[in-house]
C-alpha cells in the first residue's frame, strides 16, 4: 500500500520533431514511488485524496497507473503545476501545491490507509508537495496503528513528517543527505557525518535507514553493518526521482519477501536507471534486474565500532 495524501496533475511541454508536445500525468512523490513498484512486478493500492476539476482529471489517470485506487475525493484543493521543458531545461510557468486536507478528508484516508496497509503487509508512507497540506501528527498516527497490527512500514519522508514517524517507530526509513542536513541531523555530506546520522535515525526510531547521496553511492544501516551501496555508472538525462525510486525497489522487494540485502541492490539499480529516463518513477524490471547484480554492498564499519 502507497500512502500519497495529495498526489499532484502534472503538465509538462516538450519538444518533439520541431513540433510541442504535451505530456499530462498524476505526479508526486508516492505516485513515483507507486510506478516503480508496479514495473517492479508488485500490485499496488494507492490511497489518496483528490478533488476539484484537477481531480476529476488526476483520477483516470492515477487509475491507468495500474493501481488499485483508493480515493477520498475532496470539493477541491488538488495540486498541480506546468513545466516547459522544450529547451532542455526545466522552466516553471505555474504551481499550485493544493490546499490542506480537512479533518474528514484525514479521517476517510486514515480508514481506507489502515485496512489497505493491514491486508498487503507492507506500506510505504510518501511525502506531499508541501508540508503544510498534511499534518506530521497523520502520518504518526498510521505509522504506529500499521505496525502495531503487523504491518511493515517503509518511509520516505523529511522534516517535521519524518520525526513524526520516527517517533511511531518504522521498518525502514530511506532519507537523502540534503534533507538531514537541512534538518540538522548531519553537518556535512561527509560518511563519518552521515554514518553518525544513519546511528542517530536508528536510535529514534528507524529498524533499517538508507541516506541517498544525489551521484554518489547512497549508505545504508542494516542490521549492525553500516554499508556503501556502489551503484552502477550510467549517463543521466533527468537526476530528479532517484531516491523515490530506491524507495520503491527496497519495499518491492520486501513485499515479496526478499532480504534487505537484496532491497537495497534494487533499490539502487532502481534508482540508477530512473536518472537515465525523462519519466519520473519508471524503468524495465529485466533492466533493473541486470543492474541489480551489478550493485555492491561494502563494509564501512558495524555500529560496535562506531561507539
Amino acid at each position: 500500500m502507497v500512502f500519497s495524501p495529495a498526489p499532484q496533475l502534472t503538465v509538462t511541454i516538450e519538444q518533439q520533431g520541431g513540433r510541442p508536445e504535451l505530456h499530462v500525468h498524476p505526479g508526486g512523490q508516492g505516485v513515483w514511488q507507486a510506478r516503480m513498484i508496479r514495473s517492479l512486478g508488485v500490485e499496488v493500492t494507492f490511497c489518496c485524496a483528490a478533488g476539484g476539476e484537477v481531480g476529476t482529471v488526476l483520477e483516470p489517470l492515477l487509475i491507468a497507473e495500474g493501481v488499485t485506487l483508493r480515493l477520498v475525493r475532496r470539493d477541491s484543493g488538488t495540486g498541480w503545476y506546468v513545466h516547459d521543458r522544450r529547451d532542455g531545461s526545466r522552466q516553471e510557468i505555474a504551481e499550485q501545491p493544493g490546499t490542506a486536507l480537512t479533518r474528514h478528508d484525514l479521517d476517510e484516508l486514515y480508514g481506507l490507509a489502515l485496512a489497505d496497509g493491514l491486508r498487503a503487509g507492507t506500506a510505504v508512507l510518501g511525502g506531499v508537495a508541501d508540508p503544510d497540506l498534511v499534518a506530521p501528527e497523520a502520518y504518526r498516527r498510521l505509522a504506529a496503528d500499521l505496525r502495531a497490527n503487523g504491518c511493515r512500514v517503509v518511509a520516505d519522508l523529511a522534516g517535521e513528517h519524518l520525526e513524526a514517524v520516527l517517533d511511531a517507530g518504522l521498518d525502514v526509513v530511506k532519507v537523502s543527505h540534503e534533507e538531514l542536513i537541512e534538518a540538522g541531523r548531519a553537518k556535512d555530506d561527509s560518511t563519518d557525518a552521515l554514518v553518525a546520522a544513519l546511528r542517530a535515525l536508528r536510535a529514534d526510531g528507524a529498524g533499517d535507514a538508507l541516506v541517498s547521496r544525489a551521484g554518489a553511492g547512497a549508505l545504508a544501516l542494516i542490521g549492525d553493518e553500516i554499508l556503501e551501496v556502489r551503484m552502477p555508472k550510467l549517463s543521466p538525462a533527468d537526476p530528479r526521482g532517484a531516491g523515490d525510486s530506491m524507495t520503491a525497489g527496497v519495499a518491492a522487494v520486501l513485499a515479496q519477501g526478499g532480504s534487505l540485502h537484496d532491497a537495497v541492490r534494487t533499490g539502487a539499480a532502481a534508482g540508477a536507471l530512473n536518472v537515465t529516463r525523462h519519466g519520473l518513477g519508471t524503468g524495465h524490471v529485466d533492466a533493473i534486474t541486470v543492474l541489480a547484480e551489478r550493485v555492491e554492498l561494502r563494509s564501512v564499519a558495524t555500529i560496535k565500532e562506531r561507539s
